[in-house]
């Protein structure tokens, strides 16, 4: 599958969203303990970080699914996926939405309760403007 570029998400197709309550400490902490590199900060409520060939991205816990975790996959067209998605049964609980990032995201919910974003790449955005800070690129 071939995916548009955009400088604001990692060149991966599954994205781990993790949930912590000081992101800045644990995105400290997961470079300290794990080798992983800040690619992008956002406030002091999102970072980016890459790890090896893939990515993760550490999330304020604020409105995390109950798991704290979801898992973000980079796609080709959000409609039509979310459309096929819906039609298998799966709970929407944000509609596609076009981001100033550069991104069409919708999160649907799985039978076992896990948060899905799916996202796809329309532009290729500079992270600075739209409030982001490119640390790695």
């Amino acid at each position: 599958m071939s995916l548009r570029s955009n400088r604001s998400i990692p060149e991966v197709d599954v994205i781990p969203v993790l949930t912590y309550a000081d992101v800045t400490a644990a995105a400290a902490w997961l470079t300290r303990a794990f080798g992983f590199t800040e690619r992008l900060r956002i406030g002091d409520h999102r970072v980016q970080m890459l790890a090896g060939a893939g990515a993760v991205v550490v999330a304020s816990g604020a409105g995390a699914p109950p798991s704290g975790t979801s898992v973000m996959v980079r796609i080709a067209d959000a409609d039509a996926h979310c459309t096929r998605a819906r039609a298998a049964g799966a709970r929407i609980v944000n509609e596609p939405t076009t981001y100033p990032y550069g991104e069409r995201q919708y999160t649907a919910v799985d039978p076992g309760g896990h948060a899905w974003t799916f996202s796809e790449s329309v532009d290729d955005v500079d992270p600075a403007s739209w409030g982001g800070a490119l640390v790695q690129g």
